[in-house]
């Protein structure tokens, strides 16, 4: 029985559907909006891979209702790239082999844009730690934190910075 519509703006469109009152965003998501980039892993908000932006903040889509986004703006791993083409994020992940099974990625390049966004030019600890809430079972962290420390260092070139 669907009960709650839920209209929000996904990835700058806005979309609706209806749903139950206990289905989580995170299925919204997936099964009542069709966009599949964003995983479920453990659902208890602790692994990361359902990680998306709520109103300007990276939470764990696991964790909310679908209806307590009502009216909110949510961007998910799809709405990285505007062009349709691969970010300079994901192409550094591609680059630095920064994913093996790819479960994981979409949390972790969710996690890493908000991190950049909101210091761009981070230390490798400052990267470590601002992505300590994402878990990957296959590979060893270091392509990861390689590629965002790339990210972080080309886009500061490109803004006329220099990344120290």
């Amino acid at each position: 029985m669907k009960n709650h519509l839920v209209a929000l703006f996904l990835n700058g469109v806005e979309r609706e559907a209806a749903c139950e009152s206990r289905t989580t965003l995170l299925d919204f998501i997936r099964h009542d909006l069709g966009l599949t980039g964003t995983h479920a892993g453990c659902e208890h908000g602790v692994c990361g891979a359902c990680t998306v932006e709520l109103d300007g903040e990276v939470i764990r889509s696991c964790l909310i209702f679908a209806c307590q986004a009502d009216g909110a703006s949510v961007n998910t791993v799809e709405g990285i790239s505007k062009s349709g083409e691969m970010s300079d994020l994901q192409s550094a992940f591609k680059k630095y082999h920064a994913l093996q099974c790819g479960f994981c990625t979409a949390g972790f390049l969710m996690s890493a844009e908000d991190l950049l966004n909101k210091n761009s030019n981070p230390t490798e600890l400052q990267v470590r730690e601002g992505l300590s809430g994402n878990l990957c079972r296959c590979t060893g962290y270091v392509g990861i934190v390689e590629a965002v420390l790339e990210v972080a260092s080309a886009r500061a070139h490109k803004n006329g910075r220099d990344h120290a």
